[in-house]
């Protein structure tokens, strides 16, 4: 197969790379192809939905699993799917949603593949109920950096298995992942939407939502001030019994921006007037609607390209999680010095997650998950490690996935599992033959033995 150069980019489009990429069309491409050398090492591209630079080699080569994108095998009695890496959320909706089933838990988009969600230890709204995607994996078919091919699961090799959910794609290429998916009842879900009027009552909102509901996730008002700091609308969701008539067949409806937008069009002031329209769209009294599934998960994706609205220079998407017990001091001290920096963003997500994941380097902890975009402008930078300075300062930590900016000293802080996922690493990649942008920024394989 021939290598070609390409520039890739994450969804941010802060950060671009310059690869040398090859695109396998079966399994066992993939294997020969990664037994080749690689001068600044290897690392699989799925589909770029990492926003930062995790699914990046600047300078390296990188292998496109796009084509591996295969349903193996399914169990209609008890859900489990085999697919190939390459399969995407959109993919397990399309083919198994009018069957009954779908994914047990979900990103915020449906076109990241199975394979990024393993290597991110992706979750979604239901996290305090059913855990992040790694929870439910069963098996994983893996190619090694030396080239071996193994099955790793969480009694055949479980270190390793450890280190591939959540390890951002370091321990070689996935293959083959084997889950269950989970049964549905219809294609729709009910959603009942209510203003919070502040950070306070947020907070107990989501709290309250996290012991009853099978979905909740919040949109916070970044710019707000004073009284009204921390305001917002809590979606909380369950499968409805059925499907209102004519609905469960509907495809998403889908556009798509065109051109990336100037810079000026996103500005204080008019993210300040969309927040509150926005806020205002629900009653004061609250409301509850039937919706497609699909929709309720993946409001973005009716917006192709969605991430050009930032303009040419992108943006950056900062997600932390603070611990319950610091979230409320935590969340105020975020939210002020976003204020104050007048950086808020019309995407801002105020979420719960219910505890850690199964991999070294798995993001959810038992807490407080707040995510905003901020366009890439002077100053975002600084703003950015204030956060996570104050996340540190409240035990929280910063989730790689959307991160460009972290430093070693601060990600080995907020990681305390870093040290096993080394040891593993030097195990089954002595020669460091994987290797991305992420880390070597992050210095995650540390200094040579």
């Amino acid at each position: 197969m021939t290598w070609k150069t390409m520039t890739l980019t994450g969804w941010g489009r802060t950060r671009r790379a310059e690869v040398a990429a090859c695109r396998p069309e079966r399994a066992p491409a993939a294997v020969r192809l990664l037994q080749g050398r690689f001068d600044r090492g290897i690392l699989a591209y799925g589909l770029g939905r990492s926003y930062g630079d995790a699914p990046l080699n600047d300078g390296g080569h990188v292998l496109l699993t796009e084509r591996l994108n295969r349903m193996v095998s399914f169990d209609p009695d008890d859900g489990t799917l085999v697919c190939e890496a390459g399969v995407t959320f959109d993919d397990l909706f399309a083919a198994f949603l009018p069957r009954g089933f779908m994914p047990p838990t979900s990103p915020g988009t449906s076109f990241a593949t199975v394979g990024g969600a393993v290597a991110n230890d992706v979750h979604g709204k239901n996290h305090d109920r059913v855990g992040s995607f790694g929870d439910h994996v069963l098996w994983l078919d893996l190619v090694l950096p030396s080239g071996e091919q193994v099955r790793v699961s969480p009694t055949e090799r479980p270190d390793l298995f450890a280190a591939t959910i959540g390890g951002v794609g370091l321990t070689g290429v996935i293959l083959h992942v084997c889950f269950r998916l989970r049964r549905v009842a219809s294609a729709s879900v009910e959603v009942r939407e209510r203003r919070m009027p502040d950070l306070d009552g947020f907070m107990a909102g989501l709290a309250e939502a996290r012991e009853t509901a099978g979905y909740s996730v919040g949109w916070i008002d970044g710019m707000a001030r004073g009284a009204a700091m921390g305001r917002g609308i809590l979606e909380t969701a369950e499968t409805a019994p059925t499907d209102p008539a004519g609905t469960a067949a509907k495809a998403p409806r889908k556009r798509a921006v065109p051109v990336d937008l100037p810079g000026f069009a996103l500005n204080p002031f008019s993210i300040n007037l969309f927040n509150q329209a926005y806020y205002r769209r629900v009653p004061a009294a609250g409301r509850t609607r039937t919706l497609p599934v699909r929709q309720f998960l993946y409001p973005l994706d009716a917006i192709h390209d969605w991430n050009r609205i930032y303009g040419k220079r992108g943006f950056y998407q900062f997600q932390n999680v603070v611990p319950d017990a610091e979230a409320p001091a935590a969340l105020r001290k975020l939210l002020e010095a976003i204020s104050d920096a007048r950086a808020g963003s019309f995407l801002a997500v105020l979420k719960t997650l219910g505890g850690e994941g199964r991999g070294h380097l798995s993001f959810p902890m038992r807490g407080y998950t707040l995510a905003l975009d901020f366009p890439r402008r002077d100053g975002v930078e600084d703003l950015l490690a204030r956060l996570a300075a104050i996340t540190l300062d409240h035990g929280g930590r910063v989730y790689l996935a959307k991160d460009a900016v972290l430093d070693p000293a601060g990600f080995a802080r907020m990681y305390p599992r870093l040290g096993e996922f080394r040891q593993v690493l030097d195990s089954i990649d002595p020669d460091r033959r994987i290797q991305s942008d992420l880390s070597r920024r992050l210095d995650i394989r540390g200094a040579v033995a």
